[in-house]
């Protein structure tokens, strides 16, 4: 397993915008309509990494956990579909499904939106507040497939509190670490 750390995009960046297929709804989405009232959660995740194959029901249980709390959760993958089939649209929405997101799972296949975020690896999480401003960027905590520490999302539970709270996260903002997006040749 390669280990890709985040770039780790400087904070108070605004979200760059985008409009990109929703693989379960067969809809185009943009951000301006899928983002939060308080906080908006972009994640970059695909299918067959085993970083994210780790996280996977955490995602689920914190984008549910804050869906009533004005928080938006919007995951996207930006993997080479011809080089990693496993990624496919097809293959998105069936993870989608099979694993009961509550979120829009997006196909980024100009990777265009992953290289305006910075992105590197999957998966890879920002939050950003009402003003779509950049408050953190990072790891969803400190568990990684064999590592043995449990999978919390305390990193990424703390840094949306902060944010509905309206107050700085303070704590050390920490790279996620994952396979590296499969950038197309």
């Amino acid at each position: 397993m390669a280990q890709t750390p985040s770039n780790m995009l400087p904070l108070e960046t605004t979200a760059p915008d985008f409009e990109l297929l929703d693989t379960v709804s067969n809809k185009t989405l943009s951000l301006q309509v899928l983002k939060g009232a308080k906080a908006t959660v972009i994640m970059f995740i695909c299918n067959h990494c085993p970083f994210v194959v780790h996280v996977n029901s955490q995602l689920v249980s914190i984008a549910n956990t804050y869906a009533d709390k004005g928080v938006s959760f919007i995951a996207i993958s930006s993997n080479d579909v011809v080089n990693y089939p496993q990624d496919s649209t097809e293959n998105m929405k069936t993870k989608a499904e099979s694993e009961a997101y509550p979120f829009p799972y997006l196909y980024d296949e100009t990777q265009e939106v992953a290289k305006a975020y910075q992105a590197a690896c999957t998966p890879d999480f920002y939050v950003f507040d009402s003003a779509l401003k950049l408050k953190y960027r990072g790891q969803l905590d400190d568990s990684r497939p064999g590592n043995n520490l449990p999978v919390t999302g305390k990193d990424l539970r703390y840094a949306i509190d902060c944010v509905i709270a309206n107050k700085e996260n303070t704590k050390e903002q920490k790279p996620s670490i994952g396979c590296n997006i499969k950038w197309k040749k």
